[in-house]
């Protein structure tokens, strides 16, 4: 058979598959006329980098006038890259396993946009996807315009902020906590209405002190360059990124400082020092003029509250001044654990965190007043403990007495794995766990606090940057009865700092709509 004849051929085989398809197992019409020849992968790519090119003005012009964010399976897309939002398009296709592209989203969002909508959080892709399921059943029975109406018609015209107050935040310490909560708070400020950073606490400083932190803040070798502008204005001692203008406030302990001196009132203080980790030294803060409450980040001593946010933030009280949000390991274990011992049962477990190496350890051997830690951290794996266990029992008390943890410092600047070996209350198979998880981390409101990757090749700095508190590796689960080995990336700096901020705006009473209703 010549080339002709082959393509002939071919040709009449896509007609017979494309009649004997039935109408409900089509898509949208849209994604029907626009499904790309096989020999013509670079032409879809453009047309679908066409369509995000004429959406992110739109997405643009909803959070920074109307303070709608726009998110995609929870990925939030305002003030991001078109090839961010395509990444995140096919994280959909790849994780949900659907046709969901550029395609599809693109009228769903104009629709949106026709719409009188204020100060809300809409999944774009899960609207898309409602609408893709609706239209396979019955093609062509409602355009996306009068779909979006309708799914919206809640959020319709309402006007109604989230908070009846703009809280001023205060990053106490400026380290790789603080600079990398700076970004998170600044990269959300939209109308500037709900919150805004006002200020920056650090110790007294030599001259050039402020240019130095601002270099810090903008570039990071792990993170890489602050997505926005900022300049420096040594006169006012203060930084104006995207327009937000943060003091500098220099000080040695915090009852000293006057924050009504710097129009700052009723502040909401997020100490990232750990200094103090107990209420008696936390309680300085309230001692400063203009501060109301704090957020430690790290694990609290004594009675304070350690909260791991989506999992018992319920106990956040109003009257509540002084709350911690405990460790990074912490954030990520228990969700992975509340969902499990919920569904299956947990009868005993280890938790191993491979963990990188931090500001606590010495960069060469050098004296640590901690066993093993004063040797090198880049040189060496280093075991020591981890208060995990112990803080997940805080978080959900039927695991009492039925946990232990230990902690391996590895040579990585970033990016660490919890290795969870359970004993369950029942048996399962790896499919069945792996399915649940992977549901809970598509379809509940965890959305934000467990992620799941089916990546064969992934290693730690694939998940750089990423905002989920931990991310499933399915391929590396382990099961076998009842007993299961789960293990867990997470971004111990960015991803505990999305966790921090998520607590914040619970804590100042920050509450948006959202869309859909069920994963608010």
């Amino acid at each position: 058979m010549d080339q002709s004849q082959t393509e002939a051929h071919t040709e009449k085989a896509r007609e017979a598959m494309t009649k004997s398809r039935s109408a409900g197992q089509r898509k949208t019409a849209a994604a029907r006329l626009r499904r790309p020849r096989v020999d013509d992968y670079f032409g879809d790519w453009k047309q679908r980098e066409a369509r995000v090119q004429e959406m992110i003005p739109v997405i643009g012009r909803l959070f920074s006038q109307r303070n709608v964010g726009v998110y995609i399976y929870g990925r939030p897309v305002h003030n991001r890259s078109v090839t961010f939002i395509m990444k995140s398009h096919r994280f959909v296709r790849q994780v949900e396993r659907n046709e969901m592209s550029e395609f599809e989203t693109h009228p769903i969002l104009m629709a949106m946009a026709e719409l009188d909508l204020w100060h809300a959080r809409i999944d774009l892709g899960k609207l898309t996807v409602r609408y893709m399921e609706l239209d396979a059943k019955n093609p062509g029975a409602m355009s996306p315009d009068v779909f979006v109406r309708r799914e919206l018609s809640y959020l319709d015209g309402v006007r109604k902020r989230p908070s009846d107050h703009s809280t001023d935040v205060v990053l106490y310490g400026f380290g790789r906590i603080g600079r990398l909560c700076a970004r998170l708070l600044i990269e959300r400020t939209s109308t500037g209405e709900d919150m805004s950073l006002k200020a920056i606490v650090v110790r007294p400083g030599v001259e050039g002190d402020l240019t130095k932190r601002a270099n810090l803040f903008t570039a990071d070798s792990v993170h890489g360059a602050f997505q926005g502008t900022l300049r420096v204005d040594e006169e006012n001692k203060a930084l104006i990124a995207n327009g937000n203008v943060i003091k500098m406030i220099y000080a040695n302990s915090p009852e000293e400082i006057d924050y009504t001196k710097y129009g700052i009132q009723d502040a909401f203080v997020i100490d990232n020092t750990g200094k103090w980790r107990d209420e008696e030294g936390l309680s300085l803060h309230l001692k400063a003029k203009g501060a109301n409450k704090v957020l430690l980040t790290a694990p609290g001593k004594g009675e304070l509250k350690n909260i791991v946010y989506g999992i018992n933030d319920d106990l956040i009280e109003p009257e509540d001044r002084i709350i911690t949000a405990a460790s990074c390991t912490t954030n990520a274990v228990v969700p992975v654990l509340k969902v499990v011992q919920d569904e299956f049962g947990i009868e005993r477990g280890h938790i191993e965190t491979v963990h990188a190496y931090t500001n606590d350890q010495n960069l060469i051997d050098n004296y640590h007043k901690g066993a093993r830690r004063g040797r090198s951290a880049a040189l060496n794996m280093v075991l020591t403990e981890t208060g995990a266990a112990k803080a997940a029992v805080k978080a959900i008390p039927e695991l009492a007495g039925k946990l232990t943890a230990n902690a391996i410092r590895v040579p990585t600047p970033n990016v660490s794995m919890a290795i969870m070996n359970l004993t369950l209350g029942r048996e399962t198979s790896k499919e069945e766990l792996n399915e649940f998880l992977r549901q809970i981390a598509l379809h509940s409101n965890l959305q934000n606090q467990i992620s799941f990757t089916e990546s064969e090749d992934a290693v730690s700095s694939d998940f750089v940057g990423t905002r989920e508190a931990a991310i499933v590796d399915s391929l590396a689960t382990v099961v076998s009865g009842n007993n299961c080995v789960l293990y867990l990336w997470y971004d111990n700096e960015f991803g505990y700092c999305a966790q921090v901020v998520r607590m914040v705006y619970r804590m100042a009473g920050i509450l948006y709509r959202h869309y859909p209703l069920e994963e608010a």
